[in-house]
């Protein structure tokens, strides 16, 4: 996996309130929690299927322990960006932290399975306001490039740590179905820094002075607040059914790698290890690359789709697992780069007041496609009859997607909020 690239250094984009590059590296740390609940406990769901094997109703409530936090996300990101622009990004970030850590390590003293389940929606509702505040607060202290390159690197840092969780996962595992749930104490580690070293943010930028804490950050959304505006519904709305599109494209080679190569008799779990994170790399390659481009991302949209397309074609008719691997990379290359593009054309039409209700759309977007992608691909494997054919069928459609977006290319953006420079 290549090494992901230092942080990028500011420049006269970036809010010079920012003291140095602590408060990104706290939210890139923050916006890897939600990775952390969607693949921790992957490796030990067999064992916990053991263990409440007796409950009734447990072949469908142990795997809700992994998939019902993403569903809660998706369905109330949009409520935490409303609470975010009302209360503050930092305040709900520091208490949504603490939440999550209590949250999710919960079931390391619960015996009751349904209690599990309860927990794992509250972990839902941590994580949508972790995700939610730590995006917006991206938007808040950056501009402009700056804000494009920390964004990248924002899904770099998620791909990569969804390895990462996966191994540490599988490691703790081996000493029993419980010991993953101590990894969620890390938001005990974070809130406090958090609540340190993130400045308050105002409608140009963070506040300058740290003692003005949580009153700056009112102060400053209710200076917003005296200029009242339409929010950009429409603008939003495209974004949002785009990105849950994307979102089914961009989890389809996690998601499906391993029936994939089983399909093609490979069952070794050290080579699905192996291919899931040679595909994590290209995703992150593909953030790379992103941090590179210099064109507005609506322009180099119908070019993504249609890379995606093409590595999902070449995994759909791919008849070895060295073409498999190699169609999986062509994806995630196009998905590293799809992703931070989708979102920065989000950021680009949100100024302060609204930027939080935008990022908890377009983060409940993304979750809800993270949700209905097996799904969506099921149904597909259902109607033609393997998995591979529906993949092919996916990059069909991606390649549709891909067309329709071409006329869009040529039209002239709207004029950009006042609150909203640095639009890429």
């Amino acid at each position: 996996m290549p090494a992901p690239p230092a942080l990028p250094a500011r420049d006269h984009g970036a809010s010079p309130a920012v003291p140095g590059r602590l408060p990104a590296v706290l939210l890139m740390a923050g916006s890897c929690l939600p990775v952390l609940g969607a693949v921790l406990l992957a490796p030990v769901l067999p064992r916990m299927q053991d263990h409440f094997g007796g409950v009734a109703g447990s072949a469908a409530l142990v795997p809700l322990v992994l998939t019902v936090p993403a569903l809660s996300l998706a369905l109330l990101a949009p409520f935490a960006g409303v609470v975010v622009d009302r209360l503050g990004r930092k305040r709900l970030l520091v208490t949504s932290t603490v939440l999550y850590a209590l949250f999710g390590t919960a079931p390391l003293w619960l015996d009751s399975l349904y209690a599990i389940v309860l927990s794992r929606v509250l972990v839902g509702v941590a994580e949508a306001a972790v995700m939610t505040a730590c995006t917006t607060l991206i938007g808040d202290y950056y501009t402009g490039r700056v804000r494009d390159r920390y964004l990248a690197l924002q899904t770099m840092c998620a791909s990569a740590s969804a390895t990462v969780f996966f191994v540490l996962g599988g490691a703790l595992g081996a000493v029993g179905w419980r010991a993953p749930f101590w990894l969620y104490a890390a938001g005990l580690l974070l809130a406090p820094l958090m609540a340190r070293a993130l400045p308050a943010p105002g409608p140009a930028g963070p506040a300058g002075a740290s003692e003005a804490g949580g009153a700056a950050e009112a102060g400053g959304a209710a200076e917003a607040g005296r200029q009242p505006r339409p929010f950009p519904l429409r603008h939003m709305a495209g974004i949002c059914l785009l990105t849950v599109f994307g979102a089914v494209v961009f989890y389809t080679v996690p998601v499906e790698m391993a029936y994939l190569l089983d399909d093609l008799d490979v069952g070794s779990t050290g080579v699905i290890g192996a291919v899931t994170a040679v595909a994590s790399a290209a995703t992150v390659l593909g953030s790379v690359v992103f941090t590179r481009l210099t064109d507005r991302p609506r322009r180099r949209l119908p070019a993504l789709f249609l890379l995606c397309a093409a590595g999902f074609l070449l995994m759909g008719t791919a008849d070895s697992p060295p073409l498999l691997i190699v169609g999986a990379v062509v994806n995630c290359v196009g998905t590293g780069l799809l992703l931070p593009s989708l979102l920065t054309l989000a950021m680009s039409r949100l100024d302060f007041a609204d930027r939080g209700r935008g990022t908890g759309l377009w983060t409940s977007a993304f979750f809800l496609g993270e949700f209905v992608c097996p799904l969506v691909l099921l149904g597909g494997k259902g109607a033609l009859g393997d998995l591979a054919s529906a993949v092919g069928l996916l990059g069909v459609v991606t390649a549709l997607v891909s067309a329709a977006l071409l006329p869009l290319t040529r039209r002239t953006p709207a004029k950009p909020p006042r609150h909203a420079p640095g639009q890429p």
